[in-house]
């Protein structure tokens, strides 16, 4: 091997990348002094893309192909001094790999309670989570704005600062969207969309962009949760004195299995609930209804007093009123109305006489015979 075989050897000919992590967004390709031979072969594969910096600039971006360092391909290198030597004098510059693929199956979530006004339950709060996900879209901006001269930038570094921006973009467009809690869990892709769009926005002046956004669950806080579960179960129940029958033996039940709860209180009080709840169950069961006629009969409520009607008549194509059924008896004993005086009272369908109507009917069989002899 020549001395000028030899130096040449020294200095890189192959530049690549393979990476072997989960979560590493740029790395640099570390060579002593950051010597790279002029000439130098470049490879950047789908998936990646190569920011070249030199002497502290950024030089180019190169996207997924096989690249010959020469200066007729990077103009920027025209000024370079060539060694007086048998080679290609080599040139101090640093190449970042940039990794363009998705970043899947991020964590975000609200770290608290979101405030907002709903139609139907008034003020209240909700918790949210789901995924992301985060992707490259320019390189050259990427690195400017966020990467420097991090020689291995990863995805925790600035995922801190997404879930913060996805967090304050939720917020803000689930306070606007005046959707109701409930109706949610039915909108979430809108929402999501919705979302990801003005997320998309703010790291687009980082180089990135939000291609995936999921919301996962929306949550209201445990008190609400569990109103609306009572809310719930008393539309199931549907009758009350059986929800309520029910709440009594679920308590009986609750009191029997903790006794020394409280003392001797909890099975002194399951034991008056289920003799309560026995001698219920008893006189509505089939074998109860006998003895139990009496107590149902004395316990039932009086029924609703009866309706009292008012009545028009009606004489020589006009009409007269309203008077009580009281009026009229004293008014047919006075031969002011007759059988075949024609009466009406709300709900009545149309005009009666009066001896067709059977409320008003027994008002003329109480009148006394004619006098005898006539």
């Amino acid at each position: 091997m020549g001395i000028f075989d030899f130096l040449s050897g020294q200095f890189i000919d192959v530049i690549h990348w393979v990476d072997d992590t989960r979560d590493t967004m740029v790395w640099r390709f570390e060579r002593e002094g950051h010597e790279i031979k002029y000439g130098a072969k470049l490879t950047v594969r789908e998936g990646q893309s190569a920011v070249f910096v030199h002497e502290g600039q950024l030089a180019d971006v190169f996207t997924p192909g096989l690249y010959m360092l020469e200066t007729n391909n990077m103009p920027i290198m025209t000024t370079l001094q060539h060694w007086d030597h048998g080679f290609k004098s080599p040139f101090k510059s640093e190449i970042y790999f940039v990794n363009t693929t998705r970043f899947t199956d991020l964590k975000w979530g609200t770290k608290n309670p979101i405030m907002l006004r709903d139609p139907e339950f008034g003020p209240t709060r909700i918790r949210a989570y789901g995924t992301y996900s985060v992707r490259v879209k320019d390189p050259a901006l990427f690195m400017t704005e966020i990467v420097g001269t991090d020689g291995e930038f990863t995805m925790d570094e600035i995922s801190f600062q997404i879930r913060n921006i996805i967090v304050q973009e939720f917020s803000r467009v689930i306070a606007g969207s005046g959707i109701p809690v409930l109706d949610m869990a039915a909108n979430t892709a809108d929402l999501g969309k919705m979302i990801a769009a003005e997320i998309s926005q703010i790291v687009a002046g980082y180089g990135l962009s939000i291609p995936e956004f999921y919301i996962e669950n929306i949550s209201l806080p445990p008190a609400v949760e569990e109103a609306l579960d009572k809310r719930t179960s008393m539309g199931l129940a549907g009758d009350l004195g059986k929800f309520t029958q029910y709440s009594a033996a679920e308590a009986m039940t609750k009191a029997a299995s903790n006794p020394n709860g409280g003392g001797g209180m909890g099975a002194g009080l399951g034991m008056g609930m289920g003799m309560a709840m026995a001698n219920q169950m008893a006189n509505q069961g089939p074998w109860g209804a006998q003895n139990s006629a009496p107590a149902a009969a004395h316990a039932a409520p009086p029924p609703p007093p009866p309706v009292e009607h008012v009545w028009h008549i009606a004489e020589n194509g006009a009409t007269k009123g309203p008077f009580s059924k009281a009026k009229l008896g004293r008014m047919a004993q006075a031969g002011e109305i007759t059988r075949e005086t024609y009466v009406w009272t709300a709900g009545q369908d149309g005009w009666m006489r009066a001896e067709d109507v059977q409320e008003l009917a027994q008002l003329f069989t109480i009148l006394p015979p004619p006098p005898p002899g006539m």
